[in-house]
């Protein structure tokens, strides 16, 4: 079984098993996607030379990764969705375009968002309220530009965690967030203390675990069990990917709604703190945000 995976598997097997099977490893793997910034947070908050600042601007970017996150597992959990319900109707071929259609999807979907950060980094840094003042704007940019550069990897990974699930995998896509999260863990402190690399560093060390979990996915793509792809594939179907999609939508929601409430607030600190003409003291307006930033990473955990 662990190597042949038969559609009806799903239907002869224990609910017990399958929940032991699928929903565990599903559960890591999102807790998992969520410690990424949380881990650069860590790393950078005990840099002395990085702090409050450093802290700051990792906030400011982390809403800007959850929206790729959030375009990842509609196209990743929506695809999942199709792929068991064209596998439970006996259609192999409509789950084996789904998957290819969201593999086109999500990588055109992270060229842009990645062409779109780079163009519009200082309006994006801007609304998300990167200019309390002028360090934290700064470490902002340059953390930022990296985090850009690894969108495209980010969330291909992230989308075909899900259908490497579908396709009846769950171990694989767990052990493929993880193996990124320990690559981004090990250098962290390696390109942070040892090379002071500061924010860049921290960029680097997240985008080179999001590329392992990229390699990966590319490689259990050309090793699938229950679904073969082939040129086909990956020709876009108008009805296919609107299905996949509607089924992915909530995923999205979910994260989008973390979002909002970023914006919501790293903007609000900025009026009412830095800005503000009575109490306001710029010098120190990175502070809340960091703290603000902390709380709200722990929140995308339980969301998760």
């Amino acid at each position: 079984m662990e190597n042949q995976m038969e559609p009806a598997y799903l239907e002869q097997e224990k609910l017990s098993r399958l929940m032991k099977k699928y929903a565990v490893p599903c559960m890591i793997s999102l807790l998992v996607a969520a410690l990424y910034n949380i881990v650069d947070q860590i790393f950078i908050a005990n840099a002395s030379y990085l702090g409050s600042y450093g802290n700051a601007a990792n906030t400011v970017v982390f809403p800007l990764t959850v929206i790729a996150l959030a375009i990842a597992v509609m196209i990743g959990d929506g695809c999942c969705a199709f792929v068991s319900l064209s596998l439970g109707r006996k259609k192999p071929e409509d789950a084996h375009r789904s998957i290819g259609n969201a593999v086109v999807l999500s990588v055109a979907g992270g060229i842009v968002l990645c062409a779109v950060y780079l163009l519009f980094s200082d309006q994006i840094l801007y609304f998300f309220g990167g200019t309390v003042n002028e360090e934290t704007f700064r470490y902002s940019k340059e953390y930022f530009f990296y985090i850009s550069l690894g969108i495209p990897f980010y969330m291909f990974g992230q989308a075909m965690n899900p259908v490497i699930r579908s396709d009846g995998s769950p171990g694989f896509a767990m052990a493929s967030t993880l193996a990124g999260a320990v690559v981004n863990m090990i250098l962290d402190p390696v390109f942070i203390f040892v090379f002071r690399w500061g924010m860049m560093g921290a960029a680097v060390a997240t985008v080179a675990g999001q590329v392992l979990t990229a390699i990966l996915a590319v490689w259990y793509l050309c090793h699938t069990k229950a679904v073969k792809l082939t040129k086909e594939s990956f020709l876009l179907r108008k009805q296919i990917i609107s299905r996949s999609l509607s089924l992915g939508i909530c995923s999205f929601l979910s994260q989008i709604s973390l979002v909002a409430a970023m914006a919501a607030i790293n903007n609000m600190i900025r009026k009412y703190g830095a800005l503000d003409p009575i109490f306001g003291q710029e010098q120190y307006a990175q502070i809340p945000m960091a703290v603000v930033g902390i709380v709200m990473k722990f929140f995308q955990i339980v969301i998760s």
